[in-house]
């Protein structure tokens, strides 16, 4: 995928990901990274390996379609682009300072260290920059809105109405699922 150097001046920041879905937690990272650069790329990431459930371009234009909702509340600084490139190639080509990580739990925090020492290793101009999942968000990841979707789940609280929609059309076609009867013990 070729791709298109944003103009921009100041700080630029990435923030890289599949976005399979994009998630209310992928928007509160967005939302406050965009306040700490002056302008902040989203790259979505093509990674067949992960096996997403959206191609490369419509994961785009769902993202755009955030980030276009994300700037009618006043927040124009965010484009979209998408990747198949390493991160750091990627970021080198778009001149980038900043990787903007989000970290859910500490769990996370052992995965991304070691993927923030390797980028470092190959390029030590860009730096990361870890944001924590606010408290309403903690918990959300594309991986268990996908599954929830998939088997009938109510995945509203986790993504805008848009792509809660989407995924129920996605999903409508493998069929109705039982409701999930509450455990009942004496």
């Amino acid at each position: 995928m070729a791709q298109k150097k944003p103009v921009t001046k100041g700080r630029t920041g990435l923030y890289p990901g599949t976005f399979d879905p994009i998630t209310l937690g992928h928007i509160d990272i967005i939302r406050r990274a965009a306040r700490i650069v002056d302008h902040l790329v989203i790259g979505v990431a093509n990674n067949p390996g992960k096996g997403p459930l959206f191609t490369t371009k419509k994961r785009v234009a769902l993202v755009q379609r955030e980030v276009d909702m994300m700037a009618r509340d006043g927040i124009r600084n965010i484009s979209v682009l998408p990747f198949d490139t390493l991160l750091m190639h990627f970021a080198h080509d778009l001149g980038a300072s900043v990787i903007v990580r989000g970290l859910r739990a500490a769990s996370d925090f052992e995965y991304e260290i070691q993927m923030a020492a390797m980028n470092y290793r190959m390029n030590p101009d860009i730096e990361t920059v870890f944001l924590t999942a606010t408290e309403g968000t903690q918990f959300i990841s594309s991986r268990f809105v996908k599954e929830i979707a998939r088997l009938g789940g109510d995945i509203r609280p986790f993504v805008s109405p848009a792509i809660a929609k989407l995924m129920k059309d996605s999903f409508k076609k493998s069929g109705p699922r039982k409701k999930i009867q509450p455990e009942v013990r004496d």
